[in-house]
């Protein structure tokens, strides 16, 4: 079994955060723009999840243990915590630019 340095897998681990904040502010603030409602902003939100993941993926390689502890910890760190964020962009732009 290969060892991962903690510093290392915590910079990572907030590399990918900070990837899926970016990602939900940015989703969001479309969402708004565009002015989704219901179950198409969370269509939106979701796939824009998906495919951050599949980049993640992508971008570590077959060799994403020397860096993660699990393929998990890729595709799924941060996408549920992230949804608030998302949440927040999408009514704070739709309130901005629909209702004002």
């Amino acid at each position: 079994m290969e060892s991962i340095s903690e510093p290392s897998l915590r910079f990572n681990l907030q590399q990918i955060s900070y990837c899926r904040t970016t990602t939900a502010v940015l989703t969001g603030s479309t969402a708004g723009i565009l002015g989704l409602t219901g179950v198409l902003g969370f269509v939106l939100y979701l796939s824009t999840a998906v495919l951050v993941s599949v980049i993640l993926l992508a971008k570590a390689g077959a060799n994403s243990a020397s860096f993660f502890p699990s393929k998990s910890s890729l595709y799924l760190q941060g996408v549920l915590e992230e949804i608030v964020t998302y949440i927040l962009f999408w009514t704070l732009l739709y309130g901005i630019v629909h209702v004002y």
